[in-house]
């Protein structure tokens, strides 16, 4: 029976072994192979229909992500961005022959291997109020200081940021960096997840050199910005 309307997931090798497929958008999802290089998708998904309801939309795009990372937790793959489709197979066959050695080299280099995402979160000066009474020069020279003060504290956040990055990018040459000025700013870490507890080492050192910054370091997730 021909299939249309591939929706599809991922790229990966080809297992050897049988994966568990989890059920994805409407129905269980699938392998379309050819050669060592795989599809894993869903036929018959109807994406027009989805976009006309928003409560639907965003389920789907939630069991999109879901269905990438319970296969990431077995197999290194190439994560496809939601919305991705092929019309018929016979197409996604052709996609897939062109492009297998690129995919295959790709997933060599991400074998084993996890996205980490370090968010940087600027923490705030606290700031002590003037109290109502003080007036006049008094009041004009505190709010001098205060100024100031917040003045030195960001000059001292900025080169707290430029210092991790740099202590950050040493280590992990292949970080990908997203800065946010004021706002959350964001490293994107392709690491070993054999070398987990090292990355977590490295990181207590990272807030010890940051103290006028909140780091959060997320699990290892599949390689979105690596592909």
């Amino acid at each position: 029976m021909e299939l249309y309307n591939l929706y599809s997931y991922a790229f990966l090798k080809t297992p050897t072994k049988a994966l568990s497929l989890p059920i994805g958008i409407a129905d269980r999802v699938g392998l379309i192979s050819s050669g060592r290089i795989s599809a894993l998708v869903e036929p018959e998904v109807a994406l027009e229909s989805l976009r006309k309801d928003d409560a639907l939309l965003i389920q789907a795009v939630l069991r999109h992500d879901r269905v990438i990372w319970e296969v990431f937790c077995q197999t290194a793959l190439l994560p496809l961005r939601f919305g991705t489709s092929f019309l018929c197979k016979e197409n996604l066959l052709t996609h897939l022959e062109s492009y297998a050695d690129e995919y295959l080299e790709k997933l060599s280099q991400l074998n084993g291997k996890g996205e980490y995402t370090l968010k940087f979160t600027p923490r705030k000066l606290e700031e002590p109020t003037i109290p109502s009474e003080v007036g006049g020069r008094q009041y004009f020279l505190a709010k001098k200081q205060r100024y100031q003060t917040q003045q030195d504290f960001h000059i001292l956040q900025t080169a707290e940021w430029q210092n991790a990055v740099h202590l950050i990018t040493e280590i992990y040459t292949s970080a990908i960096i997203v800065p946010s000025p004021g706002e959350e700013s964001r490293i994107y870490l392709l690491v070993s997840r054999q070398d987990e507890l090292l990355l977590e080492a490295h990181f207590c050192t990272w807030q010890r050199a940051c103290p006028r910054w909140q780091l959060q370091l997320g699990e290892a997730a599949p390689p979105y910005h690596f592909i």
